[in-house]
């Protein structure tokens, strides 16, 4: 099942750049854009814990389950 990550809404919400993000929780532009724009295949308990507290948010205010196929490595995970 694919999962939709809401970081830009968030940073809308607070009025906090990507730059000023990265500065906070010590994750580097690069990163955080590769998860802004929905490329990343995983995030470590440690970051998402740095981000939603610099955010004052809950993880499921950033990640969101969204209906539809699931992704590959779901597929490969239901056949072992």
């Amino acid at each position: 099942m694919p999962i939709r990550v809401n970081l830009d809404r968030v940073l809308l919400e607070r009025r906090m750049s990507l730059t000023e993000l990265s500065d906070r929780v010590g994750v580097t532009i690069a990163n955080l854009s590769i998860l802004k724009t929905g490329k990343a295949r995983a995030i470590r308990f440690s970051t998402l814990d740095a981000l939603c507290r610099e955010l004052g948010c809950q993880p499921g205010d950033l990640l969101v389950s969204v209906g539809g196929p699931p992704d590959h490595d779901d597929e490969d995970d239901e056949a072992s």
